[in-house]
């Protein structure tokens, strides 16, 4: 059985960033580009460009770059992002209704398919279009949907409990947005969203 090849993760959190930027050139009517042009442009040296996308096959030409459009299809592929995936929100608070009512999901891959809170005041209420639900029926209704991607929009003292019970819904890829850190097994992916982390990195150099 032929072993699969383990890409380094800070490899992978570089690809959407080089997207983004031929996103740009996209919608520019750009046709080519050189490793030199994306890391200008994505923050990158070209060395660490084509290092990279070397890790996953050849894109390029010498002496003549990257097809933006192919290469674009490409790390759509690679990344996953080239069917749609539904996104489960839990907390309809601040946080969660700006998720719900951002424009910028759906033409990137991603699309929010339900939100959830425990609040009766916000149950039930509507949000750009999706009804608040109650998050007592969380588990049952992302199992029914199969989603396998959630935001956690709660306060830090219900993030864990919520986790677990993404966990046991299926859920593998979990974007927190609570500033605590999540105990969970270690197959599922999380990721933190926490601005104040953020800024005390950056206070750091001022």
């Amino acid at each position: 059985m032929e072993e699969v090849k383990k890409i380094p993760d800070i490899v992978v959190r570089r690809l959407p960033l080089y997207l983004r930027t031929l996103q740009r050139m996209l919608d520019e009517k750009r046709k080519v580009t050189s490793s030199q042009e994306l890391g200008e442009r994505s923050g990158f040296s070209a060395a660490q460009i084509r290092k990279d996308l070397s890790q996953y096959g050849e894109f390029g030409k010498q002496g003549t770059g990257y097809n933006v459009k192919f290469l674009f299809e490409k790390l759509c592929q690679i990344l996953k992002v080239d069917q749609v995936w539904d996104i489960a929100v839990i907390g309809a608070g601040d946080i969660g209704s700006a998720i719900v009512r951002y424009q910028g999901f759906t033409n990137r891959g991603f699309r929010v398919a339900m939100i959830f809170d425990n609040d009766t005041n916000k149950i039930g209420t509507k949000i750009n279009g999706f009804t608040v639900y109650d998050s007592s029926y969380m588990r049952e209704k992302i199992q029914e949907s199969r989603i396998k991607i959630a935001m956690i929009a709660v306060p830090a003292d219900h993030a864990q409990e919520v986790a677990d019970q993404l966990v046991e819904a299926g859920v593998k890829a979990i974007l927190n947005y609570a500033p605590i850190s999540l105990n969970l097994p270690p197959e599922i992916r999380v990721q933190y969203i926490d601005p104040v982390i953020h800024l005390q990195r950056m206070t750091y150099y001022l």
